[in-house]
């Protein structure tokens, strides 16, 4: 038994650190194609499209409870993701103060605030969002923290494969571009000055176990407080 969990975890992390592309459920200019399959299967934050543009959707998320790692250090989202996962990985697996198992859902999410220079460290978040089963007590647990979420807004723009460094970068720039002389730019460029600290989000919905189909995100999050009326 312990070797199969030491393999399914190895296996895990291969989510994060394989870079070869492979396919995914997209239409090729990142506009999401449909809800993502895993969510058939297991349980994913509920959401409403709000508007399909060129290269983008808008989201609204209803409320919803994410537990957290505290901040991750690195130069890589990779490596980061990878860190912050396992300690994820052990807290649904019952290594939490109620010792309690809980279910996989998806995604699971990295919140990520860029450096400032090319081999500069970023900071990093890492979130497991929490089945609604648990939701009203989550188990606490040392080294994480529990995020309750009201009703959120965020441009998407999808990708397929096993996410790199590399590419990540080049998705969130393709998002931010195909938003351009959109209602939801201004709002996007204030909420990224007012809280630099969640510059984007990769969200990452596949086990590793899949190789095909595989479906990530670029979230950008902002208030519809600040969308200019049309």
């Amino acid at each position: 038994m312990a070797a199969i969990k030491l393999l399914e975890l190895a296996l895990l992390f291969n989510l994060f650190s394989t870079p070869n592309q492979l396919g995914g459920l997209f239409t090729g200019n990142g506009k999401p194609a449909s809800f993502p399959p895993s969510c058939n299967r297991i349980e994913c934050p509920s959401f409403d499209t709000i508007e399909q543009g060129n290269g983008y959707e808008i989201r609204r998320y209803n409320s919803s409870v994410w537990v957290s790692t505290n901040k991750i250090v690195d130069i890589s989202l990779v490596q980061a993701t990878r860190t912050g996962f396992l300690q994820l990985f052990n807290y649904i697996q019952g290594k939490n103060e109620y010792k309690k198992t809980i279910e996989m859902t998806a995604p699971v999410i990295t919140q990520v605030s860029p450096s400032d220079g090319p081999l500069c460290e970023s900071s990093f978040v890492v979130s497991f969002y929490v089945p609604k089963e648990n939701q009203a007590d989550p188990p606490p647990a040392e080294g994480l923290h529990i995020q309750r979420w009201d009703s959120t807004y965020v441009a998407v723009r999808q990708f397929g494969g096993f996410v790199s460094d590399y590419e990540v970068g080049e998705v969130a720039a393709a998002l931010e571009s195909s938003l351009a002389g959109s209602k939801w730019a201004a709002a996007i460029e204030k909420a990224q000055t007012e809280n630099p600290k969640s510059s984007y989000t990769v969200a990452q919905y596949n086990s590793p176990f899949e190789i095909f189909n595989r479906v990530n995100e670029i979230w950008l999050s902002f208030g519809m407080e600040d969308v200019a009326a049309e």
